[in-house]
Formats: structure tokens, sequence, C-alpha cells
């Protein structure tokens, strides 16, 4: 197990959130019954606090305030609306699956909750994140550490969403009024599971849509499968297998995909091939190793690129993409803060080696260009991990551009192409950062040491990384102008 000592359980735990976008809420005590688990994975025994936060510098509160004005006015708009429709919550409400025979990992019942908006055709369907385990050894870990990632035994009756999750019209200006489902994660299998008892994230998605039936999802216009970190990897493995499901269902629906800091690319560092432990595997052993154990499926065009043994190069998304037919959009921090983990890189937890730094100022190029090809992209040159779900969502802009309008503008491009007319112009939504370096977007979210609450700048982040800045060409006594000027030239 990894638990050797202090800063080795840190890295395990932050390790084990990797693909996180861990959606923290207060338990209330829904139990549901189910049978254990019989293959691998069992002995999951026992009931355990969270772990605790990991520690350094972390991305909190955007130093912005604000999208577009255009944004803002359609979101007063759209509020005056909803209090117009008389919209009674803003929660959605769990259901669990009919079909009790795919769980969660520990045999409890599966399932997902719905915020309904009557006489909307159009649906997300949200896949939360959280990593994997892919052996014995990391479920057991898994299962003590973050029980509900594994369990439904104490999920809440209700959850308020927030993001593009909210069903309030200031926070959502686009998509408030729309079916929202969210699709909780406890199969530990990146949601391509289909092994009996244990692992079983793509048929849960498959159950999900089949009790949606009644709800009306048939009538949908629009299916957006949406998801952050392993969620977002999620999308990439399921939206085609969720359109052929509608599809047979005799649906007219467009779906399509919304990925959020699900975009990986490979790892550079060279690790043992047998690695029980999480915190000791990369993520490509860490699929290998899982797809074996969750009887994991891929998209069957992508697998066919690969000969047998190589089909966990579909979990990323610069190697997939090419063969998905539906519309996908990225939204993708140009140095995600979860890459930099798999490469041991805690930004201000640790000192950073000149390779390491090497590293950092080359992902972001990186990064840019595996995006190169898509279609509908956010990538925003911040230190960060998921923003469609959070509150602030609406701060953050590339080129003077918000998250929420770029969708907006897609949105609205895949329907001029669909009805056959010529999109609109001045409306963009492939919008990457032409900066450099990590922050160097004034709306990036603010850097917040752990250890004090307190915001820092990149200068004090460098600092505390341990970084010559004189070698950088940046005088540490000064008040910064220098590298202000150097980060604030694109965004």
């Amino acid at each position: 197990m990894c638990v050797s000592a202090d800063m080795k359980i840190l890295g395990c735990v932050t390790f084990l959130l990797f693909l996180g976008g861990i959606w923290g809420q207060s338990n209330r005590n829904t139990k549901s019954s189910g049978k254990s688990v019989k293959k691998a994975g069992a002995n999951l025994g026992g009931d355990a606090a969270q772990p605790p936060p990991g520690a350094g510098v972390t991305a909190g509160s955007s130093r912005s305030s604000g999208g577009p004005a255009e944004s803002e006015r359609e979101g007063a708009a759209a509020a005056a609306a909803t209090r117009a429709a008389g919209q009674q919550t803003d929660d959605m409400r769990l259901h669990f699956l009919r079909n009790t025979q795919v769980t969660c990992n520990d045999g409890t019942a599966a399932g997902f909750y719905l915020k309904e908006f009557r006489g909307s055709r159009r649906w997300i369907l949200f896949l939360e994140g959280g990593w994997c385990c892919h052996s014995k050894e990391s479920c057991d870990a898994r299962y003590q550490n973050i029980p509900r990632l594994m369990s439904s035994s104490n999920w809440p009756q209700t959850r308020r969403g927030t993001g593009i999750l909210s069903s309030r019209a200031e926070e959502n200006p686009h998509w408030y009024n729309t079916n929202l489902v969210f699709i909780p994660y406890c199969s530990s299998d990146v949601w391509t599971g289909t092994a009996e008892y244990s692992f079983m994230g793509s048929l849960i998605i498959r159950e999900v849509i089949k009790d949606l039936i009644p709800k009306g999802i048939k009538m949908a216009k629009v299916v957006m499968l949406a998801g952050t970190s392993a969620g977002g990897t999620g999308v990439l493995l399921n939206i085609e297998r969720v359109a052929s499901q509608l599809g047979q269902l005799g649906m007219d629906a467009q779906v399509r995909g919304l990925v959020d800091s699900g975009w990986f690319l490979e790892s550079k560092q060279e690790r043992p091939t047998n690695c029980p432990e999480t915190v000791s595997c990369s993520p490509e052993d860490a699929i290998k190793n899982g797809l074996r154990l969750w009887n994991g499926v891929v998209p069957e065009r992508c697998q066919q690129l690969y000969k047998k043994g190589e089909e966990w190069q579909c979990f990323f998304g610069h190697r997939l993409y090419s063969t998905l037919t539906s519309p996908l959009f990225v939204v993708q921090w140009l140095f995600d803060e979860e890459q930099l983990r798999v490469e041991n890189i805690y930004m201000g937890a640790q000192s950073v080696s000149d390779e390491q730094w090497r590293y950092i100022q080359n992902l972001g190029l990186e990064l840019k260009d595996s995006l190169r090809d898509v279609t509908a992209v956010f990538a925003p040159s911040c230190l960060s991990h998921t923003v469609i779900t959070k509150s602030t969502w609406m701060s953050f802009q590339v080129k003077g551009t918000s998250l929420p309008r770029a969708l907006h503008c897609w949105d609205r491009s895949l329907e001029a192409t669909r009805n056959n007319r010529t999109p609109a112009k001045g409306c963009p939504f492939h919008l990457v950062d032409t900066c450099q370096w990590p922050q160097c977007n004034p709306t990036c979210p603010a850097l917040v040491d752990q250890a004090t609450q307190q915001e820092v700048t990149l200068l004090q982040m460098l600092v505390a990384m341990g970084l010559d800045l004189q070698r950088l060409g940046l005088d540490p006594q000064g008040d910064a102008d220098s590298l202000a000027s150097m980060v604030s030239n694109g965004g």
C-alpha cells in the first residue's frame, strides 16, 4: 500500500485524485442495498473519512470578474425568464437505476441525479471524475480513502449544480433551461468497464439513458454528454456509444461531447511496469492493467488503429479525436495541475529541478500542438484543473471571449450547419491562448498558498519553487515589472 511516509501518503492521495474534478458535498444518510463485490477488487471493506487535501499552491478564485457584456445581458434576460417560469428548485434529485444488476464497485446501486426543465428538448448528461483503480491493492486504498467513489451508500438525496449544471440563469446563461443529469462516478474504471459485479462504468451510462426514456429524453433535440477529468475522458470514450444507443431508439437528436480537463498527454517519466500502487504507476500502465481488470471497452474505430494490447492509447484525446464522428468541444488548461502531478511536479509544494522546469515550459506548447486540429476548444494558459462545474466559470476568458460564450457560439454554429445556414461571423469557439507562461492570462484563477490561504503571484511561486530568477532574466528584488511584461503578451 502507498503509506510509507507522510509525503508519500500525500502524494498517493493527490494522485488518487488525478483526473479528479471531485465535487465535495456533505453526505446525507441515503442508504441503498446491494450485493458484495465478487471479483477483483474484493475485500474493499472499511469506512474512512475523506483524505486530507494536498498541500502547496492550487487554483482558487479568479482575479477577473465577469464575461463579455453580451453574455451578461443575456444572463440577466434569462434570469428574468427563469423567475417568470416559476422554477421551484435548483436541486437535482437522486434516482437509483431500475436495473439492479448494474452497480457501483461494492455492489450498491448505481444511479443519477436529475433536474427536469419541462418543455426543454435539450439535455446535459454529466460524468463525474475521480481517476481509477487498477489492481486489488490500489482499489483497497481507494475504498479506504475515498469510499464515495466506489459506493452509493452515503449519496445525498439531492445535489445543487454549479457552473454548466446550474439552473440559475445568472450563473449559466445558455444552458440553465436544460434537463440536467449528473451521473456520480462509483465504478473506478474511467467509465469503460463492463465486468460483472465490480467495474461497470460504461454499463451505468447505458442504463441511465434507458431510465431517462420515461422522463422524455426520446424527444430530445440536443443531448450533450459532458464530464470533467476522468469524466471528460469518459466522454471521449463513450460519446459514439451514446450516439448509437440514442439512434437505436429512433431519435433525431444531435449528440455532442464536452470534455473538461480530460485531454491528457502521455507521461515522460520512466517507472516500473509492475506497479500495484497507483502512485507508482504511469497513467499508461495504470490503464493497461485496468483495462484487463475492468473488461474495459474503447471506441471501435480507435481500437482498429492499434494491435491487441495497445488499446490503452485510445484513452488519450489526441490519438482518439480523429476517429470520432460526434461534435466535440474540448476545455483544457494549458498547464493542467494533474498533468504536472503525473510528472511528480506539485506547484509550490517542493523545489523544482531544471529538468522539471523545462517540462513545465514545454507543456503548454505540447498541449497547444495536440489541440491544433480540434474544431472547438477553449484553452487558457493557466495552472488549474476542471472548470465547467465551478460557479466562477464565467470569469475566465481567452482572447476576450468567456467559456459560456464560446460554448454558445459553438451551439449556434452546429445549429446553423444542421439547418444548412451560414454560421454567424464574430462568434469564436476555437480559442487557444498565445502567451507562453503559466498564469500569463490575466483572467486565470488566482494561485492560493494552501499553508497561508493567501493569493500568490507567479513570481512568488517561482521563488518558492527554488528557481534561479536571475538566470531566468528576472530581478528577484524588483517589482516584477519585467515578469508582467513577459506574461501579458497574448492571453
